[in-house]
């Protein structure tokens, strides 16, 4: 049912302006997610069964399909789209005080190549607005993960204090936490992808965490977020950091910086792209972390998801979990389960394969 009707909810949307247009579909799916028994119903919608669940980071999520941060920037609608049949939610990116963001307009949708560019430049209501949406989360409910950056106002220098400062606040809040250091649409924040920086902010992440484990009694996970631009010294660079750090995981990729390929008219509009126009690049950079690693380092495949073949390609190149956002604009949230379903299906068949070739021979 949601599959038909999210062509005509597309048609409406798409004649508002982009943030008007995401605004209400988060008012929404958030007011949909305080009223239990309208959570039920869309769940019921959503949910498929024989999902494969897969434990990755200590965590154990009910599929591999995540929504991706930048959607839900401060946490008000995770509880409805929870329903939508994700297996994590990533919200975020989080800053420790409040900021406006970049000014507007600063998202732009290039209709045609299925791909959009935005500018945001994390707008959000701060750390503590966000930790009050999460308190209170109850045990078996779904896995959270918070998206963490700089503030705009901050320099490189200090950056690594307001990483800290985050830690603080979601360590005991979030099930992960992940690491923000990609984003094109924050001065300089790319900069900290480079070896000096990266060692210097990794090790002081890597040391808060620990401290704040020590005082709560649990470990939380956390992954760093990269960018798909990285050539391929400055990519194995980053890698090795944040192996040697002892984080959890990769999330691979943000958007990106790049307009190869994309003749539209506002393909000359300053921001990151994300879509279908990201997903060869993203898929190639799964590849290059996985095999540098030997797939030591579990990632978390996003950029351009727009099909479950796009999601099975980056499973393929090396990721383990997968996240989607631009993809849910032009194909409705009904692509969350076509995903999981596809991903299901693959594994029953992988599982009866198995079957046959260990039963003994007549």
């Amino acid at each position: 049912m949601a599959g038909l009707l999210y062509p005509l909810s597309r048609a409406v949307l798409f004649r508002l302006d982009p943030e008007a247009a995401h605004g209400l579909s988060l008012s929404t799916i958030a007011r949909v997610g305080n009223v239990p028994i309208l959570r039920s119903v869309v769940a019921s919608q959503f949910s498929v069964p024989g999902a494969e669940p897969v434990e990755v980071f200590g965590l154990r999520f009910p599929n591999r399909v995540g929504l991706a941060a930048g959607y839900d920037k401060d946490g008000e609608g995770w509880r409805g789209l929870a329903c939508l049949g994700f297996g994590h939610i990533e919200v975020g990116t989080v800053t420790p005080e409040p900021q406006p963001g970049n000014p507007k307009p600063r998202i732009f949708r290039l209709v045609e190549k299925r791909s959009v560019i935005n500018r945001m430049g994390f707008p959000g209501r701060g750390a503590e607005y966000v930790a009050a949406q999460l308190r209170g989360r109850k045990p078996g409910g779904p896995i959270i993960g918070v998206n963490i950056g700089k503030q705009k106002s901050t320099e490189l220098e200090d950056a690594a204090g307001d990483y800290e400062k985050l830690v603080d606040v979601f360590a005991s809040l979030a099930d992960y936490l992940a690491v923000n250091i990609s984003s094109p649409n924050t001065p300089g924040l790319r900069k900290l992808q480079e070896r000096g920086f990266l060692c210097a902010l990794l090790g002081r992440v890597a040391a808060r965490r620990d401290q704040v484990a020590d005082k709560i009694g649990q470990r939380v996970p956390v992954l760093v977020k990269l960018a798909p631009d990285l050539d391929e010294e400055q990519l194995v660079t980053a890698v090795d950091v944040i192996s040697e750090s002892g984080l959890d995981g990769i999330i691979a990729t943000n958007t990106t910086i790049s307009r190869d390929g994309v003749d539209h008219p506002k393909a000359g509009e300053e921001g990151g792209l994300s879509g279908a126009a990201l997903t060869d690049m993203s898929t190639h950079t799964i590849a290059r972390i996985a095999e540098h690693t030997g797939g030591a380092i579990p990632i978390v495949g996003v950029g351009g998801i727009m099909g479950a073949e796009d999601a099975l390609a980056k499973l393929d190149a090396g990721a383990t979990l997968v996240q989607l956002y631009t993809g849910l604009v032009f194909e409705g949230p009904g692509l969350v389960k076509r995903i999981v379903r596809c991903l299901a299906s693959r594994a029953e068949v992988e599982r009866s394969d198995a079957a046959v070739e260990g039963s003994p021979e007549v």
